[in-house]
């Protein structure tokens, strides 16, 4: 439903704008489901939180994720329990986790600097991490994705080594992890997605053998 929806708004945009490229459309379309997509999610998740207790820094959770989320992408659940489950951990549980451990500096350092590496090389590797729906066919949008990416979690990495408020810290640091992990392969292979990019291109040479 999201998905036929976000076609149309990008097909409307398209019509009524003849300057819009094929890759701005890709662009566009690719904004829109971010937008429609994980926006929703939100009152799920406020409501959860608000039953926690942890409202507020689910809220921050989520406005500190969301930038590093909409340029990396990552795996989509193909249910909508299965995508508020997910959601939920990767914002609500970042936020209620952070609250309970508290690392010494020199150890989120180190910490920062080894998912710094991590990170860059999986950005390296998989970003931007797309799905067959909305794939990211583009070689010049997939490079401005990856290097925002760079950029993103660079800053956010050396923030939660920096910031002193504890909390904000820790979201900083386990977002990054988490979010990092699921544009993995691996993490694609277990919850059963594939790179959009990569089916592409799969499908696109074999119209071509076959013609």
């Amino acid at each position: 439903m999201v998905d036929k929806f976000c076609d149309y708004l990008t097909k409307k945009m398209c019509d009524n704008n003849s300057e819009i490229t094929e890759e701005k459309a890709a662009e566009i379309n690719y904004g829109l489901h971010i937008m429609f997509g994980e926006v929703p999610k939100l009152f799920i998740m406020a409501a959860i939180a608000g039953i926690l207790g942890i409202f507020k820094w689910t809220i921050i959770c989520f406005c500190l994720m969301l930038p590093y989320r909409t340029y990396s992408g990552g795996f989509h659940l193909k249910t909508h329990i299965g995508c508020i489950i997910g959601t939920s951990i990767m914002y609500t549980g970042n936020a209620f986790i952070s609250q309970k451990f508290e690392l010494p500096i020199t150890t989120k350092i180190i910490c920062a600097s080894i998912l710094l590496i991590f990170s860059i090389i999986m950005i390296y590797l998989y970003a931007p991490a797309d799905t067959e729906d909305v794939p990211v066919v583009s070689k010049k949008e997939r490079k401005k994705r990856r290097n925002i990416s760079f950029v993103i979690v660079t800053i956010m990495l050396v923030a939660s080594a920096i910031i002193k408020h504890n909390i904000i810290s820790n979201i900083l640091l386990v977002g990054v992890l988490l979010q990092t992990i699921s544009i993995t392969r691996l993490a694609y292979k277990l919850t059963n997605n594939k790179y959009g990019y990569e089916e592409y291109w799969k499908n696109k040479n074999k119209v071509i053998k076959a013609s």
